[in-house]
Order: C-alpha cells, then structure tokens, then sequence
C-alpha cells in the first residue's frame, strides 16, 4: 500500500500543469524524432537531452519520460512503413509489420503497435511502480561484492546478448571501458589517459558521448551509403483496428507484456531476445500460422507490447540499482548523472518526488502517446518524406549544438566529431555501440565497487565472492557463458543427422 500511495503522491506532481505541458511536448519531440529512419529512442533522447538543462529536475525528467516513450514508438513506425528498424529490439516488428503496409494494412499495423505499446507500457509501468521499493529493499542491503557482481553480469550479458560476434562485443566494450577512465584517479588524484589536455581532467561529458557515438556516428555512416533513389514510403490513413483485428491482438499483447517486463528488469536482458521470443511463441499459438511472413497481426502486437513492457522493466535496475539495461537506459542514467543524481537504493529516499512523478508521468505520457499516434499516423508518415541529405543534416547541426550547450566549450565540439569518427569506424567494423555507451557510464562506478571491495578484504581476491548474492550472480555469469556455446554445438551435431533422413538426399545417394 505505501508504494500506491507514493504513486498517487506522484499523480499530484505529474498532474501540475506545467508538468502536463513538459509531458505532452516531450511525447510529441519524441515521436516526430524517433520516427525518422535509422532514429531510434536512445538516439531520439542523446539529441533532446540538452532541451532539458534549462529545466527543474522534475520537470525536466517528467518531459524525458514523454521523450522515452515517444522514441519507443517512432521505431516501430519505420519498422513498419520502411522496413527500417530503430533500434534492433523493432527488427522483429518489421518482419510482419512492413509486410501489413505493403498489403495495405499499414493503418491496422500501426493501431496494434500503439494500442499494444499502450496495454504493455501501462501494466509495466505498475509492476515498475510495485516492484521497485522491495527491490530497493534488497539492493540496500548490498555490499561492494554484490554492486561489483552485479556490473559484470551486466558487462557480460551486454557483451554476449547483442551483436553476432562476442569478441566485437568485448572489443566495443573494452573501447567504452577506456574512454571512462579517462579524468583524475579518485585514489591517487593523479590524471590518467588525459593526453596532458586541462579539458579531459574532469573526464568526458556523458551527453558529449551519447550525442557523439549515436546521432554523428550514425549521420555519417547514413552519409557514407546514401541511396540516390528515394525510399519507398506507404501511404497511410489514420492508425484503426476492426473488431477482427482486436480479436486476434489481445491475447499477443498480454502474453507479450508477460514475456518483455521479466527480460527487460533482468540487468543487461534488453528487448532483443524477448521480442523474438514473442514472435515465436505467437507463431506456434497462431490459428493462422500460414500467415506468417506474410504480414501476420499477431506478429506485430506480440513484439511490440514485449518491446514497451521490455523498456518498463528496464527502469527497474535503473532506478533501484543504477544500472542500464539498454542504450537508451545509459542515456537516461546518463541524464541522472548530468543533474547530479545517481540512481540507485538512495534515490527513492533522497528524490522520492522526483521518482514517483517520474513513474506517475510515464503512465500520463503513455494516454497521451495513444491519443496522438492514432490520429497523426499520416502526419509521421509524411515526416519519412524528409530528404536524407536534409534529415542528417540537420542531425549534424542539432547534435553540435546539444553538445556545445552541456559545458558551452569550444573543446568539446572536437570532442563531439572525434567520438562521431570513433562511431563510424565501430560501424564499419561491426562493433556494436551499445557496450561501449555502458562501459563508458558504468566503469568508472564498477572501478569504485572493485576498489572497495578489495579494501574491505584486504586486497583478498575472496573479497569479491564472499556473499551469498556475488556467488549467485557469478554463477549466473557462467551459465550465461556456458548455455549458449552448448545448445549451438548440440543443434550443429544434429543438423547433419536430420539431413540424412532427408527423403531428397538419401534419393540423390
């Protein structure tokens, strides 16, 4: 009951008009940036970050809140109407979503991507506000052992979850990992990594990072494999489902919602897996599986709640624990940070208006988010019309200002083009930015953990697992890396045993 009432205490300070307005534009920027191609949420977020500097801390994370779930939903409508995911968690929304445009069901694609992005966004964003203070519990119970347990799950799980290869994740996040140490030694006081630069003492503003590796990264990497034809864009009516529609939604959104809040409160979980799980499970409880590939209803409603309830979850250890799950949560710890806020056991005690206003906008700003998508639909469509050249144009141009703005230094715009080449050159080497954004915010505090750790135990190694909980989470860290290696070499035995038994092989014999 004590969670409930804070979250009703937050309703009154979301409530405030001020706070409405800050919440309805925050959606609506969200959206329209978020709904351009190749722009995902975290991207979406890095470039409307400074927006928020002028602000109060509430107001300004109540209007981050609309910005979160307004990016979340402008990637699935690229997924949709251009086969362009935002962000890899949409990929899967694209494989029936594209395929309903092109049939002409755009409108009914997209209806069941806000509805469900509603439904899944909505009963998250509960359990978020019901599971967060007995996390909070646990977490204050925590030692150094436990923190530093805890981050490498994450390093690890970020490291072998995204991407296609484990060393170009160890790669991007060794990368990341570097960057962040760069500034003065909280032991020694001395300078490390600086170059003998004054400007790098303090280290690498994280707003500098995020806008560098995400938005110029991105833009010049667009740039550098821009099609001279333009794309195919859909035309759309407003977003509507008929009651045939509805009838074969429902389930997909609570059955995805079940499966993305576990996944995305998981540390490092991210939507990726649990999106396609979800399309999966959708495809074998489908009455109308033959419709797969082929622009299946259920196979947008099912990842797309799973994507909202994933991005829900994820606030979870963001808040209690101060570690991100995915890019776009080390963008908003990131933000935390900038204010000088550091999330985790503390925060529900030192900025309790702060975080149940926060929780209380996110439902706000999800009512608002379906009561714009549904009738702008040909608005965000007609915004994908935006010529490449003009569009990261002026991604360049906003990204440099943003970046000016968060310490108003001419340094720091080299700084911002020097990261925006390290994000090309990951690109084009297929390292995945996502483990270098949560090397860069989270090893200077895994660092902090270590050291303390060791101090404790006297610089016994045994200092790191001596807790029931380090000992759990490591022993989550091996299955996480040794699972996966052996149910690939099991089915790699088997493929060429179900190939014999063949009826076109053993004929060819």
């Amino acid at each position: 009951m004590d969670a409930l009432t804070e979250l009703l205490n937050g309703f009154v300070t979301a409530a405030h008009p001020t706070n409405l307005l800050y919440a309805f534009v925050g959606v609506l920027l969200g959206t329209a940036i978020g709904v351009l191609p190749g722009i995902g949420p975290a991207m979406a977020i890095a470039l409307l970050l400074p927006l928020t500097y002028s602000l109060e801390p509430t107001q300004a994370f109540i209007m981050f809140a609309g910005i979160y779930y307004g990016g979340m939903y402008g990637g699935s409508t690229t997924s949709i109407l251009l086969n362009t995911p935002g962000e890899s968690a949409s990929v899967v929304t694209a494989i029936e979503g594209n395929k309903m445009a092109r049939k002409g069901r755009a409108a009914a694609a997209l209806a069941t991507a806000a509805i469900g992005s509603f439904i899944a966004g909505t009963i998250g964003t509960l359990c978020l506000a019901l599971l967060a203070p007995a996390i909070v519990q646990l977490a204050v119970k925590m030692g150094a052992p436990d923190y530093f347990a805890v981050m490498v799950l994450a390093f690890v799980a970020v490291t072998t979850v995204l991407g296609s290869s484990k060393v170009r994740g160890v790669a991007a996040l060794a990368i990341g990992l570097l960057i962040g140490l760069i500034g003065i030694d909280p032991t020694s006081g001395q300078q490390r990594l600086t170059l003998g630069l004054p400007e790098l003492a303090d280290g690498i503003d994280v707003v500098v990072v995020a806008v560098g590796l995400f938005a110029v990264g991105e833009a010049l990497w667009i740039a550098a494999h821009l099609r001279r034809t333009p794309a195919d864009i859909i035309t759309v009516g407003a977003a509507r489902m008929s009651r045939e529609d509805w009838r074969r939604s429902w389930k997909p959104w609570l059955r995805g919602t079940a499966i993305g809040f576990p996944f995305g409160a998981i540390p490092a979980g991210g939507a990726e897996i649990p999106t396609f799980l979800s399309y999966v499970t959708e495809k074998k409880l489908s009455k109308h599986p033959e419709e797969f590939g082929h622009g299946a209803i259920e196979g947008v409603a099912g990842p797309e709640a799973t994507n909202n309830a994933s991005a829900a979850g994820g606030l979870v250890p963001l808040l209690t624990l101060g570690i991100p799950t995915t890019a776009t949560a080390a963008v908003m710890l990131g933000a935390f940070q900038s204010y000088g806020i550091q999330p985790g056991p503390r925060l529900l005690e030192t900025q309790p208006e702060l975080v149940w206003g926060l929780v209380a906008s996110l439902f706000i700003g999800n009512a608002i988010l379906l009561a714009l998508n549904l009738p702008l639909a040909p608005i965000w469509a007609k915004l994908l019309r935006i010529p490449r050249p003009y569009l990261y144009a002026g991604i360049l141009f906003f990204a440099s200002i943003g970046a000016y703005a968060a310490n108003l230094s001419t340094f720091d715009l080299w700084l911002l083009l020097l990261l925006g080449a390290l994000g090309f050159a990951m690109r084009r080497f297929g390292l995945p930015v996502v483990p270098a954004i949560i090397g860069i915010i989270l090893g200077p505090v895994a660092e902090e953990q270590l050291r303390r750790a060791l101090q404790i135990s006297d610089g016994q190694l045994s200092g790191l697992y001596d807790t029931w909980f380090s000992k759990t989470v490591y022993f989550v860290i091996l299955l996480v890396l040794v699972v996966p290696p052996v149910v690939n070499s099991v089915r790699k035995r088997r493929k060429p045993t179900d190939r014999e038994l063949q009826p076109s092989e053993r004929a060819g014999d």
